[in-house]
């Protein structure tokens, strides 16, 4: 272990404020531009997977090894940023991270066949896992605590309205021009946030006199491992048939173990790679957790919707990525709200209000029918906006308030990847209770179908009088028969899209406990660390 300067007036006095030259708004939007490309690329490749499959002559269940490959090296560099920073300098590693993804987009769009598409996603998931952590650090520590609610405020804001755009953005340009376009508009915006970080943004004393250690590489491996096999699992549990495939249940073992060991190691290493017992300071570990939780709301909610709208009320891709952009809307709202309010009353008021109203938006998204309208869809989801926006300003600020600021960049990482985590459990679960609830509410439904229901009869009866001058009697009972099998499928499918969306607002509900046990913060009484 080696000091980068060992004179003791080199040494920063972390007790002494510090101030960057640049404006502190001129950074938080220089961050904030990496930041949401990145986020917002998480999510503009899912309504492209059936065209990438097609050009590349792959099966639509190889084209998700895309999504996949990407999260598992984004979630693994995720965990090591702050030992990136302290080594490199975080401006720097900032730098070589938006560099990797940008040439990762770029050879992502040059991509001739699958496996040099997966090869250069695992290439952007490299560039793209240090983005949140080291912007979100960057942006704390620039400002005030007192003006921390407000950046907050502002960085939010990018986060929440990137994947309601990535949908958006990806249909229109993979209808209109092709897929490949989704990776090459990373190119602009790469660059444009390079010159801006470049200019604007520089690393405080504790960073730039940093003890550098080595690195932590039984840890960074079992990070690896862990990570990777339960992302595996969360992504192909469900196609696989989870603990009816042996390889899944090995990928289960691996994972768990890997996770105990990794915990086990880290808290008895004497330079861990990631320092895991500052979950131990309340308002953090708490917040991490309400964090985890409304990710998997957050994350499922926007992939449930556009599934429903596409399967169910047969919109375009394009269209169903219009439907739930009005969440853009609520999202600017509660940033307005949350900004002006924020260190005027007690956060923990914000976060449960928060959570009540995220959970009566899904409880509103519980109550759709097949015949709703566009504005069943876009009341719901704009309360969901305005929900989300309200709750992480506050949680975010929150979770590092009681910190010292050299525990910033540590506390991100975790923070983040809790949040990521949080987003692909909460997908993996209600895909599967979709698919599974789905099947019970069909087999609840059959027993309906049959001549002895006064209602089957009717419907029989009215469809083949519609239907009698398409051909034969024969012909139009089959006909008969395949409509009402495709509307009992379609009620069935209804049904589970209703209890997934009531189950993530119960979640919802469950957390406003949580905020109890959160510590006050009053903003106007803490020092300008």
């Amino acid at each position: 272990m080696a000091v980068i300067d060992s004179a003791p007036d080199a040494v920063p006095d972390l007790r002494t404020p510090w101030v960057p030259r640049s404006n502190p708004w001129l950074i938080a939007f220089a961050v904030m531009l990496g930041t949401f490309m990145e986020v917002m690329d998480t999510s503009i490749a899912n309504v492209a997977l059936p065209h990438i499959a097609g050009s590349m002559s792959i099966t639509p269940h190889q084209a998700t090894w895309v999504l996949t490959s990407y999260l598992i090296s984004n979630a693994i560099v995720l965990t090591a940023t702050a030992w990136f920073s302290r080594t490199f300098g975080r401006k720097r590693f900032l730098l070589i991270c938006i560099g990797i993804f940008v040439a990762g987009s770029l050879a992502a769009g040059l991509a001739p066949n699958i496996e040099t598409l997966i090869l250069a996603l695992i290439v952007q998931g490299i560039g793209g896992g240090a983005l949140q952590p080291s912007a979100q650090a960057i942006l704390l520590e620039s400002f005030p605590v007192r003006k921390r609610g407000k950046a907050m405020a502002f960085y939010v804001l990018g986060v929440i309205c990137a994947p309601v755009i990535g949908p958006t953005l990806g249909g229109w340009l993979t209808d209109s021009y092709s897929w490949r376009w989704m990776f090459y508009i990373n190119i602009p915006v790469g660059a444009v946030a390079f010159l801006l970080v470049d200019a604007f943004v520089e690393d405080p004393p504790y960073i730039r006199h940093a003890v550098k250690t080595a690195l932590d590489i039984v840890g960074f491996v079992l990070l690896s491992v862990w990570v990777a096999c339960l992302q595996i699992v969360l992504d192909k549990g469900q196609d696989a048939d989870w603990l009816g495939a042996v390889w899944i249940r090995w990928m289960i073992g691996i994972a768990v173990v890997g996770f105990l060991a990794f915990v086990a190691w880290e808290l008895t290493a004497r330079d861990p790679l990631i320092d895991l017992r500052v979950l131990k300071n309340r308002n953090f570990g708490s917040s991490t957790t309400i964090m985890m939780a409304a990710a998997m709301v957050l994350y499922s909610t926007t992939t449930l919707l556009p599934l429903f709208l596409q399967t169910l009320m047969g919109y375009s891709a394009f269209q169903s990525g219009w439907a739930v952009s009005p969440r853009g809307i609520g999202s600017v709202v509660g940033v307005l709200i949350a900004g002006r309010l924020m260190g005027k009353m007690d956060d923990r008021i914000f976060m449960a209000t928060s959570l009540v109203a995220l959970a009566w938006s899904s409880y509103l998204l519980g109550s759709i029918n097949l015949n709703v309208g566009m504005f069943s869809v876009t009341g719901p989801i704009i309360v969901n906006g305005f929900a989300v926006s309200l709750l992480f300003i506050p949680l975010t600020t929150v979770a590092v308030s009681t910190l010292r600021n050299d525990q910033i960049g540590n506390a991100t990482s975790i923070f983040n990847l809790m949040r990521n985590l949080g987003g692909a459990i909460g997908i993996s679960i209600t895909t599967t209770m979709l698919s599974r609830t789905s099947q019970v509410w069909q087999n609840e439904l059959v027993p309906n179908v049959t001549p002895l229901n006064p209602a089957w009869r009717h419907s029989v009866k009215h469809l083949q009088a519609a239907l009698a001058h398409t051909g034969p009697a024969t012909h139009v009972h089959h006909q008969v028969l395949a409509i009402l099998y495709h509307s009992l499928r379609q009620q069935a499918s209804l049904w589970a899209f209703v209890e997934n969306f009531r189950f993530l607002g119960l979640l919802c509900l469950v957390c406003v406990p949580l905020v109890l046990i959160l510590r006050p913060v009053h903003h106007h009484t803490l020092p300008n660390r």
